[in-house]
């Protein structure tokens, strides 16, 4: 029999959308955390540039809306977009109130003013940020909050296996808990919950390059769609315009904001080229820019582009950018100096679970929020800054919708007990790792940057052939987290990969050398599990 947890809120996921829904919650409800890895290990934590809100008193809440409404390419819905901007400023005071320390303007009177960045596709300053590493700073604010809470309990290394289901006649099915695998010990738990929020991020782990840290394997996205959610516009892959390309380097973001300040995109040569794909140059939306450098890199026969800001100001470049600056000062690259060789790399889950402005998927009692979730805001392309509001904004709406329906007592669910009477343990990890390398190529292959049909009818075979072998391991050997995420991310392709087809034309995120014009039909691509709900 396994062992069962008990709690009234159970959060999956440990970034900025589930820890500010925590502290929301914690007043009134027990809330357990979920973290696959360390706390910190999450997109959050990495995220460079910052918020978007208005502050400014030069700025307002309608520009904010149109400049999200344009770089969403006629997808988004523009009343959740409004609902996002107008909240925004109440949701970062309350962030400010927790405590994390954005960076501010030199002032002589009492008044506190922010200093605020401009990114890509925004019209105006009104980034909050914490230097060049604001994701640490409101990561690491909310996690010391967290473990001062004595009504939440973070469990960490943790993986969901499957969210658990309960079916009522003539009603929707509910969510009544998880299977959880504790990587501690290597044993299948489980745990029931009157509330269960998936926060897990995105799946961008599912492309051979990304600026996603290892836990974004599309877990939620996976677990929802196997209980029976809706999710919406997948085909919609960000892709950021310029990671740092560096043999010693890993995956290492280089933030929006430096365009904002002035960095410039350089061939190899030295020259310029964004002013002939864009009358916005540089400060283009990131599909546009994306694609400017993808098709720049395959024209040149380049390994990489470049990004120079040599010609602002050393304490400039040293002040803003000093997380930058010094990581890549190790790898012999001076910023003040020289242009930094970058390349686009896999960044931001457009799409996702379809919710409500409260979080509410189509199944009672389960609710998504941050990047796993489709809202709404996004449509065909995510303007920078706009995700880590996403987070604490739809965190409030959930709040508020699960303090209004939580129970003061209940009697919990014994769940089904876990069954792995009848699998062993794998003798041939080889499996997993080979199918794991091939599919994150040929999804980079032929669901990237540029598609065509004939690309994706290819990755749909092979995603195919790899979901019968995934799954006929997964019933045969014990559960590990390279097969938990394998098995998530093979889901998420196929996901991806469909709703792709499904789009007869190229908006925002995907572009096709098939469809390369805009339809006159504006649809969200919705798909819908065979399960009944």
């Amino acid at each position: 029999m396994n062992k069962q947890h008990n709690c009234d809120v159970l959060i999956i996921g440990s970034g900025a959308a589930g820890l500010s829904l925590a502290l929301h919650l914690s007043k009134n409800a027990d809330v357990v955390v979920l973290s696959k890895s360390r706390v910190n290990a999450g997109s959050t934590y990495y995220a460079q540039g910052g918020v978007a809100a208005v502050f400014d008193e030069n700025d307002n809440i309608d520009s904010h809306v149109a400049d999200t409404l344009v770089a969403g390419a006629g997808l988004c819905d523009e009343d959740v977009v409004r609902y996002t901007a107008e909240n925004a400023k109440e949701c970062m005071e309350w962030l400010i109130g927790q405590g994390v320390n954005f960076d501010k303007e030199e002032s002589t009177n009492t008044d506190i003013k922010y200093h605020l960045t401009r990114e890509g596709g925004h019209s105006h300053r009104r980034i909050l940020h914490s230097a060049d590493a604001t994701g640490k700073a409101i990561q690491t604010t909310l996690v010391d909050q967290i473990k001062n809470n004595n009504r939440i309990r973070l469990f960490e290394r943790y993986n969901a296996i499957d969210l658990i289901t309960k079916t009522n006649e003539g009603k929707k099915s509910e969510c009544i808990g998880a299977y959880i695998w504790n990587r501690n010990t290597e044993k299948v738990e489980s745990i029931a919950a009157q509330k269960i929020i998936l926060a897990t991020g995105g799946a961008s782990k599912v492309y051979q390059y990304t600026s996603n840290p290892d836990v974004a394997s599309g877990d939620g996205i996976a677990m929802a769609w196997r209980a029976g959610c809706r999710v919406a516009n997948m085909e919609f892959n960000q892709f950021h315009p310029t990671c740092l390309f560096h043999a010693e380097a890993g995956t290492f973001l280089l933030t929006e904001a430096l365009r904002g300040e002035g960095a410039l995109l350089r061939r190899p040569d030295g020259s310029r080229f964004m002013p002939s794909f864009d009358e916005r140059a540089e400060l283009a939306p990131r599909d546009i820019v994306a694609r400017a450098i993808d098709y720049e890199m395959k024209r040149l026969g380049a390994d990489c582009m470049y990004l120079d800001i040599s010609h602002r100001p050393d304490d400039f470049i040293k002040q803003h950018f000093p997380t930058i600056y010094q990581k890549i000062l190790k790898l012999g690259i001076d910023i003040t100096k020289q242009p930094i060789p970058i390349v686009p790399a896999a960044h931001y889950t457009c799409g996702g679970v379809m919710i409500d402005k409260q979080g509410k998927t189509d199944l009672n009692n389960l609710y998504a929020i941050g990047e796993v979730a489709y809202t709404g805001l996004h449509g065909a392309n995510r303007l920078a800054s706009n995700s880590l509001l996403e987070c604490l904004v739809f965190a409030r709406g959930a709040a508020q919708d699960i303090e209004a329906t939580l129970k003061r007592e209940v009697k919990y669910f014994a769940l089904p007990a876990w069954d792995d009477s009848r699998v062993t343990d794998s003798d041939e990890e080889v499996v997993i790792q080979h199918n794991w390398h091939e599919l994150r190529l040929f999804m980079w292959d032929y669901v990237g940057i540029v598609r065509t049909t004939k690309r994706l009818e290819r990755a749909l075979h092979r995603v195919e052939l790899l979901q019968r072998e995934i799954d006929e391991y997964y019933q045969n050997f014990r559960v590990s987290n390279n097969l938990l995420e394998l098995r998530n991310l093979v889901q998420v392709a196929e996901l991806i990969i469909k709703s792709a087809m499904e789009r007869k034309e190229s908006r925002g995120l995907h572009y096709t050398l098939d469809y390369p014009e805009l339809s006159n039909k504006i649809k969200t691509t919705v798909l819908t599990p065979i399960q009944v709900i």
